[in-house]
């Protein structure tokens, strides 16, 4: 990958990281929607998104983009070798929409099945974050690297919950069983920062089920940084380990083991719900 591909999609999120920043301090009401009736969607994500992908057509007509408002259906992924775009134009639509700082944008780009960089920019703290293949991880161009922890008992462990709500049990258990291990528990809000903060040392480890345009960028950031990236339950035969979004598990090295006992463990807690 050419170094130009890296300062376009640095240059594109930070972009586009304006651009919702800008949208919503000037907004008195955003106006929302529900996706299939329980996801919550802006005006902004959907301006963004046309953004983001206008300027990719401008730049490289010839790549695909798969993008989560208007395109978000790739059934060969894992196969695909050729140059796609990844993008998010806004993780963590529900902090926005309410007024929270933990939004991103998120963009991959991908060539030869490879995340080659990735980006995610948070405009209302002034954080970019972005990596490319082999070369490390950065923030606001400073280089980063996972934490240091060893013992759970002393970590922040992060997650995120489905807008689905099937049955919880597995999920309940599993918040159960860190919160008696590990030192405490986040839920931000947006996978894309939780993957980044992990890549800098602000939480000890992350997992969650999600979509791939939530970790395209981030993960490659994570590994770029020392993170282990991988799933604490077995990838189905065909799929591409990168690009499988059920049971996600990141930490570092040490942790990574540790957190993948106990993520299985729980399967085994005896948990009674109301």
């Amino acid at each position: 990958m050419t170094a130009s591909i890296l300062q376009f999609t640095r240059a594109l999120a930070v972009q586009a990281g304006q651009l919702i920043l800008q949208e919503r301090n000037a907004a008195v009401n955003l106006e929302t929607s529900f996706k299939d009736g329980v996801e919550l969607v802006t005006q902004v994500d959907v301006m963004a998104e046309e953004f983001i992908c206008d300027r990719i057509r401008e730049a490289f007509p010839e790549h695909r983009i798969l993008a989560e408002e208007s395109a978000p259906d790739m059934r060969d992924l894992s196969t695909y070798k050729g140059p796609l775009w990844i993008i998010d134009p806004i993780d963590g639509t529900v902090n926005y929409a309410h007024g929270h700082y933990q939004s991103a944008v998120s963009i991959a780009y991908v060539d030869q099945g490879l995340v080659q960089c990735g980006v995610v920019c948070n405009p209302f703290v002034d954080e970019t974050f972005h990596a490319q293949l082999g070369q490390g991880a950065f923030l606001n161009d400073k280089a980063i690297k996972v934490g240091e922890k060893t013992e759970l008992r002393r970590c922040l462990i992060a997650t995120g919950f489905p807008y689905v709500k099937g049955d919880m049990t597995p999920l309940l258990r599993r918040v159960a069983l860190v919160l008696q291990e590990c030192a405490d528990l986040r839920r931000l809000g947006s996978a894309a920062l939780d993957i980044c903060w992990v890549a800098m040392g602000r939480i000890d480890g992350y997992y969650e089920n999600l979509s791939v345009w939530d970790f395209a960028a981030a993960q490659l950031i994570a590994r770029e940084a020392g993170a282990r990236y991988g799933h604490f339950k077995p990838v189905p035969d065909g799929v591409s380990a990168q690009f499988h979004n059920k049971n996600i598990l990141i930490a570092n090295p040490t942790l990574y083991p540790l957190l993948d006992d106990l993520l299985n463990r729980a399967d085994a807690v005896q948990l009674t719900l109301p």
